[in-house]
């Protein structure tokens, strides 16, 4: 009996040794390791504010941004409230009207006080395409006017309706007081007008616009584009704006390509007030985008790649990708973090996914980790080894 004793209780010793580890799942490790190194400096203004906006990325910076006069890029959100109400494609005229009286004296008001503005004559019709194509290229304060009272009756109504457009947006340090931006009444900050910019190029006919270095309106003909370095490289617009009290004020998109596809970021610059203050707001928001792309940062791993190891305590085999992965980040104002979910796992299978590799910061991803091999659990004798 006591022999018997004793071996049940040597097996109950074992069977307490051994069970923890008979329970325990798969390990799975990191093989890579997040990058390293410092961000390049995004190249701010010396002067006034600005913001870097890439919806892509899902980055928006600012720099020294307050509320301030915006100038013409408050024809931004005219142009956006009036393809919402009037939509638009590419090629489209759209409703047109004939020109008044009225229109082409405050088309002469306009020249005389040096506002921005292009020629017209009673009873000429304009359409809602070449309205936009002055408002937008030429920053033709009479065509916003005019633009105004096509798609919501009046300026008045359209500013109503531009205030209401910006809560809905949820722009709260913007305000409108008139369509074309003249005076200090219309205002908002770089990181605003950013979101406007990237809301009013989801329209075609925008983008096919403010490429361009030139439009042909009826009566005017050919008129240049007032905002700088449009069509130059990878620079496509969007509005640029000046007024003594905004001074000098650009919204810049870029376009740039990354994991295969061509994105857009977008670059404000407002309050610029040396030299030519239009041409000094086209640079510095040129210089911030330049900067922006020269300071992202991308990793790919091909399919294949050992990104981790899964196995149970000496034994373990690699665990990779299935397909390619791209990544590509900005390092301001954060990194990247990876971190593993594991899958609870008592055996491993060639091909079966193990777990994930969670990649966190600037860019958001789950990528699945797959068993380059088959493990068995090793049997309790070679765990107590």
């Amino acid at each position: 009996m006591a022999a018997l004793a004793g071996v049940a209780l040597a097996g109950a010793l074992v069977a307490g040794m051994t069970a923890p580890l008979m329970g325990r799942p798969a390990r799975v490790t990191l093989v890579v390791r997040p990058p390293r190194g410092a961000a390049t400096a995004l190249a701010w203004p010396a002067r006034g504010t600005a913001a870097l906006f890439i919806p892509w990325a899902g980055v928006s910076v600012s720099h020294h941004d307050r509320v301030v006069p915006i100038a013409s890029l408050t024809k931004m959100m005219t142009v956006l409230v009036a393809l919402g109400r009037t939509p638009l494609a590419p090629g489209e005229s759209g409703p047109c009207l004939v020109v008044s009286a009225a229109q082409v004296a405050n088309y002469d008001a306009m020249v005389a006080r040096d506002e921005s503005s292009v020629p017209v004559v009673a009873g000429e019709r304009l359409c809602e395409s070449e309205l936009l194509a002055g408002t937008l290229v030429r920053s033709a304060g009479d065509y916003a006017s005019m633009l105004a009272t096509l798609v919501a009756g009046s300026s008045r109504r359209m500013v109503t309706l531009m205030n209401a457009r910006a809560r809905v947006m949820g722009l709260r340090h913007t305000h409108y007081a008139g369509v074309a931006g003249l005076g200090a009444g219309s205002v908002s900050t770089a990181s605003d007008q950013a979101r406007v910019a990237a809301a009013l190029m989801r329209f075609g006919v925008v983008r096919a616009l403010v490429d361009r270095s030139s439009v042909t309106l009826p009566v005017a003909g050919t008129v240049a584009s007032y905002t700088p370095f449009v069509g130059q490289g990878a620079v496509i617009g969007v509005k640029s704006g000046r007024t003594a009290a905004a001074g000098g004020c650009d919204a810049m998109a870029v376009s740039f390509r990354a994991d295969g596809r061509v994105h857009t970021l977008y670059a404000v610059v407002t309050g610029q007030r040396t030299g030519d203050v239009l041409a000094a707001a086209g640079e510095a928001a040129r210089a911030l985008a330049a900067s922006a792309l020269a300071a992202r940062r991308s990793l790919t791993w091909r399919p294949g790649a050992v990104l981790a190891r899964v196995g149970f305590g000496q034994g373990s085999v690699a665990a990779t990708s299935a397909r390619p992965v791209r990544l590509s980040w900005w390092p301001e104002p954060g990194a990247l973090t990876y971190r593993v979910v594991a899958r609870r796992l008592t055996e491993v299978r060639r091909g079966e996914v193990v777990g994930r590799l969670v990649v966190s910061g600037e860019v958001h991803r789950s990528i699945p980790l797959v068993a380059r091999a088959s493990l068995a659990r090793p049997s309790w004798l070679e765990r107590l080894r």
